[in-house]
């Protein structure tokens, strides 16, 4: 078995430990959420095949629903696996002193924390659903979250719930259905892991950096890039703009025939990415880089869109021939310089 560069089952049980608790209900209530999540799962699964036109035929798996705890075990599980490559690089650079790899598993721990309330669902395309799964992949449903989330908006359960099941298994088929994509994404983890500084002294510098004034338009974890991290780092952003944005156009694409509720969710729920937390919160979003993530739902979103209405649902599908025909970062705010190079 590898070194690790952090103690996974620390992080664990900090995690969970510091996860606040959710919200109240009754057994027959989770008992319900619990089965609504896993027939929706496996429904919306086909209705986004319907919408996109890819993985027919495959087959249909059920998402697993978890609560808090659960989750934290399964993203440090998987967290673990993808991270490895540069756990040895560090572990060579540094050592293997005991009390830094608890101390920083620890200190992850606090991120699983905040996190595992946040999460609605997550699909994993790298860790191994079972022994009776199809492949390697797992799609976790987070039950206490998405109740928290569809009673703060007071919208319909039902559809909420189909809502998000749309979303995350649209980033199941993604993967499932473009044979290539897993290992693409696992390669560009693995080499921008390898690209990184384990100088303490330059990785010192470039945080100061980014402390005094980071460049405009970019976020603190670019600033203390090394340039070849950063060019990586473009790739990775590319493909997550692209999935997340993918995902939260098939959300919008199937209409009311299949959540009534469609456009009442659709702007409470963006509403709700907009408005401000306390200070800390908006603080550690910043830090985990969340913001990003809510302009890749954003651009990807535009970028899928504009595609899609120019050119068809097909010919946008020929972005998933291989990584060549992905779009670059640069790309994912010029859709017409995509389809140009691609397309033409």
């Amino acid at each position: 078995m590898a070194a690790e560069a952090i103690d996974w089952a620390a992080a664990v049980r900090a995690g969970q430990r510091m996860a606040p608790t959710g919200p109240q209900v009754s057994a027959e209530q989770a008992r319900q959420a619990v089965d609504d999540l896993q027939q929706f799962s496996a429904k919306a699964e086909l209705i986004v095949r319907d919408t996109t036109g890819l993985g027919h035929g495959l087959p249909v798996e059920a998402a697993r629903v978890v609560d808090r705890p659960h989750w934290i075990e399964a993203t440090a599980k998987g967290m673990a696996e993808l991270t490895a490559p540069l756990a040895e690089k560090l572990i060579g650079r540094l050592g293997r002193a005991p009390r830094a790899k608890t101390l920083a598993g620890a200190q992850l721990g606090v991120v699983l924390s905040f996190l595992s309330s946040r999460v609605l669902g997550q699909y994993d395309p790298l860790s191994m659903a079972g022994p009776d799964a199809a492949g390697p992949g797992v799609l976790l449903l987070v039950a206490p979250n998405i109740i928290k989330v569809e009673r703060e908006l007071h919208v319909d359960p039902v559809d909420f719930r189909m809502w998000v099941c749309l979303h995350e298994s649209t980033h199941r088929l993604q993967f499932t259905a473009v044979p290539w994509l897993r290992e693409h994404f696992r390669s560009l983890v693995a080499e921008f892991g390898s690209a990184i500084d384990t100088d303490p002294s330059e990785m010192l510098g470039r945080m100061v950096g980014a402390i005094k004034g980071r460049t405009e338009g970019s976020s603190w974890i670019e600033t203390i890039q090394s340039p070849e991290q950063r060019a990586v780092f473009d790739q990775l952003m590319a493909l997550m703009t692209l999935l997340e944005g993918h995902a939260d156009h098939v959300m919008d694409a199937v209409g009311p025939a299949v959540i009534p509720s469609v456009g009442e969710i659709r702007s409470a729920f963006t509403l709700r990415r907009k408005k401000g937390r306390g200070p800390f919160d908006r603080l550690l979003r910043s830090l985990l880089g969340m913001d990003m993530k809510m302009a890749q739902y954003v651009k990807g979103a535009a970028f899928v869109r504009t595609v899609v209405e120019r050119a068809g649902m097909d010919a946008f599908n020929t972005i998933w021939s291989s990584p060549d025909t992905l779009p670059t970062r640069a790309e994912t705010t010029e859709p017409e310089s995509w389809m140009r190079r691609v397309l033409t």
